[in-house]
């Protein structure tokens, strides 16, 4: 994919500033941890800002960037001789813009998440905060939340398919 092109002008601090979280939260998507997106969003502008690329406008600046990501990450886990399923990766990239759409930096998307998030019963917010924040196992969120193993597995289904339906619906609505 050829570059953007039209203002050669564009402030690389403001391109990094403009599309830093969303180029970050594209690669948390792919499954990259913390550290690793950390490092390809750095090197992603760094071979951005290296090359002749040429800012059009923020939507097509954000799908450059996150297409520079995205290579960068498919070549890291190749030389970990990881094997990279590009269709999931294509079938995440089409998902990512339905979702995002204008929104290069994710923020509209993570708003809508924070509310269908409060919309769940505590229980379940507390089972889903332990699990993903605090990386907790499931034996310890049955425990904590005095439910079986079992039961604790499904309420963390059902409210992530409450999340995945409400989020959804709030894209439709657009």
């Amino acid at each position: 994919m050829n570059p953007p092109s039209t203002s050669p002008t564009y402030d690389p601090a403001r391109l990094i500033q403009d599309h830093q979280a969303g180029v970050w939260r594209y690669l948390r998507s792919l499954g990259c941890d913390r550290a690793l997106a950390d490092d390809l969003t750095q090197e992603t502008f760094l071979k951005v800002l290296q090359s002749s690329f040429e800012h059009r406008d923020d939507q097509a600046t954000g799908a450059y960037l996150r297409t520079v990501a995205r290579n960068l990450f498919v070549s890291f886990q190749r030389r970990r001789g990881v094997v990279v399923g590009m269709e999931e990766l294509d079938l995440l990239d089409a998902a990512w813009q339905r979702w995002l759409r204008d929104d290069s930096t994710g923020d509209g998307l993570i708003a809508k998440l924070r509310q269908c998030f409060s919309l769940l019963t505590e229980r379940a917010q507390q089972s889903l905060r332990m699990r993903f924040e605090d990386r907790a196992s499931r034996s310890a969120i049955a425990a904590a939340l005095n439910i079986s193993e079992h039961g604790a597995k499904n309420l963390m289904q059902r409210a992530k398919q409450q999340l995945r339906e409400c989020v959804e619906r709030k894209i439709s609505d657009l």
